[in-house]
């Protein structure tokens, strides 16, 4: 990965793409005791940072590629859906079955061909590889693909710029992380653009295979039995191709409870009116709840997706605190 596929990717999602722009409250800084600045990736194109990645990989594809297949919890479900339908392109999705309702109807709204499985007892890698080879199609996988990861690192090139214009040094860039896709690309646009940056991967209790995979040095997975209402970011452990760049360039992870999830998106819905989903505000929880670790200066905080069920939002809104 190199800030020059990072900046080609920028330039294939020229005209595509719907820039974010860097989102504060001071009531937020003050639960935070810092400066804490919200990149908002859920009003990226259909609701989340995925967008980004999808078109940076199908627009790379070589003429007359029949298809796509990719396996998704939802959000590269929908990135991947809509990259295929403005580029022409037939797309299946495999999908787990217990996905947001959401997240499946947008899909299918999108014109994909939805397969599910069940997340708990089924590969999606396996069921994905074999459907890619059976009909012929080219798999995108959500993190694990250069051109997915060069994608997500143009947001890394706008915050670069945004802190640059707002005069942030020395800022922790908090990411919510899966398979480490959007912090690998966030991160390697950083090294090269902003390096006064850092970037901390954040992820939910009980799905913290970054954190322990950085703090031992090697990839680490999560328990079978392990459960979240974060799906979005709930992957098995950090992917072959981001590992390496997340233990070069990233600091220690951080994880946050369900509950501080839900309290997050409640402080956004009311102080910054948008609507994250649980795994999308992860790294706003961690500005907001995980201050001992942050150190004394500014956070910019990636809420990374927004496509939440109603009854998430409403057990969101109806957290204290």
């Amino acid at each position: 990965m190199t800030i020059e596929m990072i900046e080609a990717a920028a330039g294939r999602l020229a005209g595509h793409l719907r820039p974010t722009p860097l989102l504060r409250s001071p009531f937020l800084d003050e639960i935070a005791g810092r400066p804490v600045f919200v990149k908002p990736e859920c009003l990226q194109h259909t609701g989340s940072f995925k967008f980004r990645g999808a078109w940076s990989a199908l627009s790379a594809l070589p003429p007359g590629t029949a298809g796509v297949i990719a396996y998704s919890s939802g959000n590269h479900a929908q990135g991947v859906a809509l990259a295929a339908k403005m580029l022409g392109l037939a797309a299946v999705i495999v999908m787990p079955s217990d996905a947001p309702a959401l997240k499946i109807a947008n899909t299918r709204a999108f014109g994909a061909e939805v397969v599910l499985y069940d997340r708990h007892a089924e590969s999606r890698e396996e069921i994905g590889d074999a459907i890619a080879a059976a009909r012929g199609l080219v798999l995108v996988k959500p993190y694990d693909d250069p051109q997915v990861i060069a994608g997500q690192g143009t947001i890394g090139l706008e915050i670069a710029a945004e802190a640059a214009a707002l005069g942030l040094t020395g800022a922790e860039v908090l990411v919510p992380c899966g398979g480490g896709g959007m912090t690998a690309g966030i991160a390697t646009a950083l090294a090269a653009r902003a390096p006064e940056l850092r970037v901390r991967p954040c992820e939910p209790e009980g799905f913290d295979d970054t954190a322990r995979s950085l703090a031992a040095g090697t990839r680490l997975g999560n328990a079978p039995e392990a459960r979240s209402i974060c799906d979005a970011i709930v992957t098995p452990m950090p992917g072959v191709l981001t590992f390496p760049i997340l233990k070069s360039l990233c600091g220690p992870g951080l994880a946050v409870s369900d509950a501080e999830a839900l309290a997050a998106m409640r402080h956004a819905m009311l102080r910054l009116k948008i609507t994250p989903e649980p795994g999308g505000a992860v790294a706003l929880a961690a500005a907001l709840f995980r201050g001992e670790a942050l150190g004394d200066g500014p956070v910019i905080a990636v809420v990374s997706g927004g496509n939440a069920d109603p009854e998430t939002l409403l057990a969101a809104l109806s957290t204290a605190g």
